[in-house]
């Protein structure tokens, strides 16, 4: 972003790059809440009923205590929008590529990677209590979305300017923060609120982070 912006001739004071990552946050969160207040109404089990597996419905009872949030089908969603959206965005990296050896070495790492994000993926749909449809139909989105964007990279390619870089930018600012509210507001706290294994899923997200920061570290 800093880039196209120097391209563009344009010198902000402002953290552009931190407001795009929250504008991302926010937008799911306010998304989020705008469905779960309709879901609140009282015909919403009914227009719903063909999204949510049959074991999903719970009938309303005093003394059954339910984590209604915990996988919510809403957030289940919010996600493979937000992967769909990063993965146009990884995909539209490698159409940009013209030096045939790296696009080889990027598509591999591309692939390994997917790999694990999809496995994620359809564990974290299955967990959102969605029927085998409507989960299929997610995955092929999904899957769909790494090729749309290199078809897209391969014809910016011979029309690159700032503005399309600075909108690219802005992408994936936006998906970062999307990503940023999955994490810490639905995964993360759903996975240590259980009482089960707790020191471990602290040392597995320490390991996690440990790593990430190892390859970024010898990138430098």
């Amino acid at each position: 972003m800093n880039d196209a912006l120097l391209r563009l001739n344009i010198a902000l004071q402002f953290p552009l790059q931190e407001f795009v990552l929250s504008m991302g946050f926010f937008l799911v969160l306010v998304l989020e809440q705008i469905v779960l207040s309709y879901k609140e109404q009282p015909g919403w089990s009914e227009e719903t009923h063909s999204l949510l597996s049959a074991d999903s419905r719970v009938p309303d009872h005093p003394h059954v205590h339910v984590d209604v949030n915990a996988h919510s089908a809403v957030r289940a969603v919010v996600l493979v929008l937000s992967l769909s959206l990063h993965s146009v965005l990884e995909g539209l990296a490698v159409g940009l590529l013209q030096e045939s050896g790296k696009v080889l070495e990027t598509c591999l790492a591309l692939l390994i990677h997917k790999c694990i994000i999809s496995f994620s993926l359809t564990l974290k749909l299955a967990q959102g209590r969605l029927r085998p449809r409507v989960i299929l139909s997610c995955l092929l989105l999904f899957s769909f979305m790494t090729p749309l964007g290199i078809g897209l990279g391969i014809v910016l390619t011979e029309n690159a300017d700032p503005m399309q870089q600075l909108i690219r930018s802005v992408l994936e600012g936006m998906a970062t923060g999307t990503f940023l509210y999955i994490t810490f507001l639905e995964i993360l706290p759903h996975e240590l609120s259980a009482s089960e294994q707790r020191i471990a899923k602290v040392i597995a997200i320490l390991c996690g982070f440990s790593v990430i920061t190892a390859i970024l570290f010898i990138k430098i």
